[in-house]
């Protein structure tokens, strides 16, 4: 991993948040483990895009981190991992940020305060008419939950927690650096303020075990690649009865084979037969919602033409509107004609002779010709 998190991103040290969110887009869908199947590298390279835009897309993160650099922060990148569609985050971080901002934010930890379970990532791919009309996915989850025999406590039954007599039940310990004084969470009960001498045999002391759960997951109507949506107290559970993480689910939607989309409005690009952009006549059209529409083509129409068909797009996120939805003609060349087709397409053009029914190819042969002018000149 760069030890850099700016250089992981390629992104400069002074760069917006906007920057870093496109920096980040860009790589994450380069890297994207369903894009790479099998490539250990690309996976481990999307965790570290992960781990560094987590810091600096926060404020106050990103400015301990300019502050204190990146060595202050290798806690937090060695908690990463996971397998599948899952990242990680949470408890080495979290103790690092709350040591540099605790007193001034009152969210320190300490006094026999065990440690939060650390925040979930799930990766979930969604079809786009599952982004125009929403969903309930259900997902199953590989974490850690509160151990029922123990009821989280990590204490076998009838035992109790005693004070840590590193910390002397404070939950960190102190050193002297030179002139500063260091606090830092207790290595001995990792910041819980306690041990257990006697720990349950289901949790061996962790309060926790590993297990999957089962969850239902409900998409709005209207969201696009990279949505987030967060379900509170989802994340792996905390030591010995402390609070839950949260799990978070990223969303991409796939490429769609007829839509092309962009925010709230969706493309189409239709072929149309010549006859009918010469003349004129109507196409139907398929819409997001399943449903069909009917374009009109006016006589003349060009390849490239746009038609606008209002309130027949996506669902808005949050709001009961819709974008639009934009027809785009593609004027196909008819091939395999028969002798007679030939014969008339000939006549055709005969006929035309001294009449304009190309305004477009014969306004670029005009400049055409007068390029060669200037250049004689």
């Amino acid at each position: 991993m760069s030890t850099d998190f700016y250089e992981t991103l390629g992104a400069s040290r002074d760069a917006s948040p906007d920057d870093l969110k496109k920096a980040f887009r860009k790589l994450a869908m380069q890297y994207h483990p369903d894009k790479n199947p099998g490539d250990d590298e690309a996976e481990q390279k999307f965790k570290e895009i992960n781990q560094a835009y987590e810091v600096l897309r926060d404020e106050q993160k990103r400015a301990a981190y300019d502050r204190y650099g990146h060595d202050a922060f290798e806690n937090a990148a060695a908690g990463g991992g996971g397998q599948g569609g899952f990242g990680f985050g949470g408890g080495g971080f979290a103790d690092i940020f709350d040591e540099m901002f605790g007193e001034f934010t009152g969210g320190r930890r300490g006094g026999g305060a065990a440690r939060r379970g650390s925040d979930l990532r799930y990766n979930m791919e969604i079809s786009l008419e599952d982004a125009f009309k929403g969903k309930t996915a259900e997902i199953r989850v590989p974490t850690s939950v509160r151990c029922e025999p123990c009821d989280g406590t990590g204490a076998a039954e009838g035992a109790q927690p005693v004070a840590c007599t590193t910390c002397q039940g404070a939950g960190k310990v102190r050193s002297q650096q030179g002139f500063f004084t260091v606090e830092r969470t207790c290595p001995a009960c990792h910041g819980a303020g306690r041990v257990i001498d006697n720990p349950c045999d289901s949790c061996h002391g962790q309060g926790r075990v590993q297990k999957e759960k089962n969850l239902s997951v409900k998409i709005p109507p209207g969201v696009e690649e990279g949505t987030r949506i967060r379900l509170n107290g989802e994340g792996e559970a905390g030591l010995q009865g402390a609070q839950p993480g949260d799990l978070y689910i990223f969303l991409s939607v796939e490429a769609h084979r007829l839509f092309k989309r962009d925010g709230p409005d969706i493309y189409c690009r239709v072929p149309m037969a010549m006859t009918t952009a010469s003349l004129g006549g109507a196409v139907e059209v398929p819409t997001i919602d399943g449903g069909r529409a009917k374009v009109t083509i006016a006589p003349g129409t060009q390849s490239g033409a746009q038609f606008r068909l209002r309130g027949k797009g996506m669902s808005v996120l949050n709001s009961g509107q819709r974008g639009d939805m934009y027809v785009e003609s593609k004027i196909e060349t008819p091939v395999n004609l028969s002798r007679k087709q030939r014969e008339l397409l000939q006549e055709f053009e005969s006929a035309g002779q001294g009449r304009s029914f190309s305004p477009e190819s014969e306004g670029f042969f005009s400049k055409v010709k007068e390029f060669w002018t200037d250049l004689k000149d």
